[in-house]
């Protein structure tokens, strides 16, 4: 046993104790850089699998962080600069647009003689978006009630406060109806301070529009109408007026819907915006971003007395022309056929006719299915009386009908909407 355990030591465990002491004290000898090791080790594959590994070496408890985006550095002169911080931000600014049309922007504030009593005839409008500011008691102000919200006008009750917006520089203002409604006088605060009296032209129930005018012994900042047709979903708008009768006071959000039936009426074709609009913008402007007119605030609804971001403003496709109307004549005329539709089935069909009105006259019947006006086909009850509507008494409207399996053209002479119907 002695010679083969002699063997073992000095064949195995002898080389293996020299090589470890070897490998010890060429490690001990090893620094940073390698200045003392010998050229001989430096070529040994051991010291470049070390010293040069094929693939980076990193622990593998730590994952590479992600790189993160630098915050964009603004320089120190600019630090307190709200300008240069804004452009280095690339933050858009409403201020331009605020400082070209805010001077045409007015507030208005109304005195009121008595409320009408029950007994006296009402010309308080039917619709949500055209109640008046008038102080009658809460059983009696209309107010369109869903589960959750209210829509309610955008008017001050208490201060009998609201907005308007100068249309051209003689003093031609436009507001709400329900803004100066019943109103025993009517004070018009201007952007330069000055606070004129102003008068009626006119009002349009059934659109919650009036005009008002001021004399100024010089010409008044005035702005301009846009096209609501070319407005969309996301458009950035900006809303002015006088909310809770703080005064002048600007505010930005966008389009949220276009086309809105709150059912006040025929022409109910509300813009809705998230700007915030509250008590005391109503007849203010809201601007597209080349401050144009595109709508005027009327409504909110909410389940309180403020904006909770869904305010309505009337289109200016509809203001516009009943201005110009009311500038002209003092009053405005809207169609009337006469007829009730029913569209719940394709095609609508006519459910029942006046027979006194401009429908039974031009010859439509109970039943007849209704396929286009013109050339425009038409598909729903509320497209056909928004163009009637819209209209002026005496258009004639041709109505393609289908009568017991039958296609006919009809010559509609529209009449005059009656009173009652707003």
């Amino acid at each position: 046993m002695q010679p083969v355990i002699r063997h073992v030591v000095w064949s195995v465990l002898v080389p293996a104790a020299v090589g470890s002491v070897a490998a010890m004290g060429i490690c001990l000898w090893w620094v940073p850089g390698g200045e003392k090791v010998p050229t001989p080790i430096r070529n040994t594959r051991l010291y470049q699998a070390v010293h040069h590994p094929p693939v980076p070496v990193s622990s593998p408890l730590v994952l590479p962080s992600a790189p993160v985006p630098a915050a964009p550095s603004l320089p120190v002169s600019s630090a307190h600069d709200p300008i240069a911080t804004r452009e280095a931000l690339n933050l858009p600014s409403f201020a331009p647009l605020v400082h070209q049309v805010i001077p045409a922007v007015v507030n208005i504030s109304v005195s009121r003689g008595s409320p009408p009593t029950d007994d006296e005839p009402s010309t308080q409008p039917k619709t949500p978006a055209a109640r008046k500011v008038v102080p009658i008691p809460a059983p009696h102000r209309r107010h369109r009630r869903q589960k959750h919200h209210t829509v309610r006008p955008a008017d001050d009750d208490l201060t009998g406060a609201g907005s308007g917006f100068v249309v051209d520089a003689s003093g031609i203002i436009v507001t709400n109806r329900h803004v100066i409604g019943h109103a025993s006088r009517i004070m018009v605060s201007l952007s330069d301070g000055r606070s004129l009296k102003a008068r009626s032209l006119g009002e349009d129930p059934m659109t919650d529009i009036a005009v008002i005018k001021v004399d100024s012994p010089t010409p008044l900042p005035s702005v301009t109408w846009g096209d609501s047709r070319q407005v969309e979903i996301g458009d950035w708008i900006l809303v002015a007026g006088n909310p809770f009768g703080f005064g002048s006071s600007v505010t930005a959000g966008i389009v949220s819907a276009v086309g809105r039936d709150l059912g006040s009426g025929a022409l109910d074709d509300f813009m809705q915006l998230d700007a915030p609009i509250n008590p005391g913008n109503s007849g203010g402007p809201a601007f597209n971003l080349q401050g144009q007119v595109v709508a005027m605030n009327a409504a909110i609804a909410s389940p309180s007395d403020g904006s909770v971001g869904i305010g309505f403003g009337i289109p200016s496709e509809i203001v516009a022309p009943v201005v110009e109307s009311i500038r002209k004549t003092g009053h405005v005329e809207h169609g009337w056929l006469g007829v009730t539709l029913n569209d719940a089935s394709a095609p609508m069909w006519v459910e029942d006719v006046d027979p006194h009105g401009a429908a039974w006259q031009g010859g439509l019947r109970k039943k007849d299915a209704i396929l286009a006006i013109g050339d425009v086909p038409v598909h729903d009850a509320r497209t056909v009386l928004r163009s009637v509507a819209a209209a002026h008494p005496g258009t004639v409207f041709n109505f393609t009908i289908r009568r017991e399996g039958k296609e006919m053209t009809l010559p509609v002479t529209l009449g005059k909407r009656p009173v009652a119907d707003f």
